[in-house]
């Protein structure tokens, strides 16, 4: 399934700060970045139509892999003490852009390959009678398609497809993989791996409300630790606020450049130059159907700028972003 529709309606303004942007990688369980309620199932993986209510959006020689293949068990567990060192026989595998299965030690992997160029080391099954949606996400920043699991995952990638300080998203690049100190391999392969703007890198895993599982916690210390060796972020992702979710998954529907509207864009711009209601810069520009596109389009990659913690609807406040993202 690839995901390129018109979700419900919903809005934007200001960009709240990333996570990695200001607090940084967090440790272990810890690190989970509450953004606010989950919205689970067909409202965040759906692609129900409804009604415009409102709108808005504003990194040297390879080393020797430690274990063989067949000393990784499918599903490792662990259960050492944490946390665990990371040193120089800390690995990494991935498939690299020619479709070859790769390993290498981390450091070497995260300073020499770019991993966001990488496919999937590992996809995600349809399990028949369990609520998960594995799909495809094509990314407005990179242009590429971006696999994910079920909707709190295709969430986030949204999230990070919208926000202005990634450049590159890519699903599961990379598996690292470590001796736990009773001798057990373990491996991880993060769900989710954003290129900064900075250069810098940021590894992630999406989790629901509550706790977060003991497995997926003894994990996120490692990573945590692993991506930090490396000057890079790790985060466990919270759901978003939904009225925020709700308001970008309208507006994703718009990020494709077939909606960027050239001539009429920069007309928009104009328009929305001082603070106006959305209906009255739409009906001034012209036919409603041919406007709503494009000033949508603006509103996600952040040329229009508009608040986005409360609904969209016609009279939402809008205005032209002297800087945008001009992205699409």
């Amino acid at each position: 399934m690839i995901d390129d529709h018109h979700p419900p309606a919903a809005g934007r303004t200001a960009l709240p700060a990333s996570p990695w942007q200001s607090a940084g990688a967090q440790g272990g369980a810890q690190a989970a970045v509450e953004t606010g309620p989950q919205v689970s199932g067909p409202a965040d993986g759906g692609c129900d139509q409804s009604p415009l209510v409102a709108v808005r959006k504003s990194a040297g020689s390879s080393g020797d892999f430690a274990g063989q293949p067949n000393e990784l068990p499918e599903d490792a567990e662990t259960t050492a003490d944490l946390p665990v060192g990371i040193d120089d026989r800390l690995e990494a595998r991935f498939v690299d852009p020619a479709g070859t299965e790769q390993r290498t030690l981390w450091l070497e992997a995260a300073r020499g390959v770019c991993l966001e160029e990488c496919g999937p080391v590992r996809r995600f099954p349809v399990r028949h009678g369990k609520r998960m949606a594995p799909g495809w996400w094509w990314s407005a920043t990179n242009g590429r398609l971006v696999h994910y699991a079920s909707g709190v995952m295709r969430t986030q990638v949204m999230l990070l497809d919208w926000d202005p300080s990634v450049v590159a998203i890519a699903c599961r690049p990379v598996e690292l993989t470590w001796r736990e100190r009773d001798g057990t391999w373990v491996r991880h392969a993060p769900h989710l791996m954003a290129r900064l703007a900075d250069g810098r890198g940021l590894l992630a895993d999406c989790a629901g409300h509550g706790d977060i599982s003991p497995r997926l916690a003894c994990r996120a210390a490692v990573t945590e630790a692993a991506a930090a060796a490396v000057g890079w972020h790790y985060q466990v992702l919270r759901p978003p606020d939904p009225v925020l979710a709700a308001n970008l998954r309208w507006l994703a529907g718009y990020r494709h450049p077939r909606y960027k509207g050239g001539k009429l864009a920069r007309r928009a711009a104009e328009a929305f130059r001082r603070p106006r209601p959305l209906i009255e810069g739409v009906h001034e520009l012209g036919n409603p159907i041919q406007v709503f596109p494009v000033v949508f389009h603006a509103l996600w990659h952040g040329d229009l700028s508009a608040p986005l913690d409360v609904p969209l609807h016609e009279r939402v406040p809008v205005t032209a972003v002297t800087q945008g993202r001009g992205q699409g």
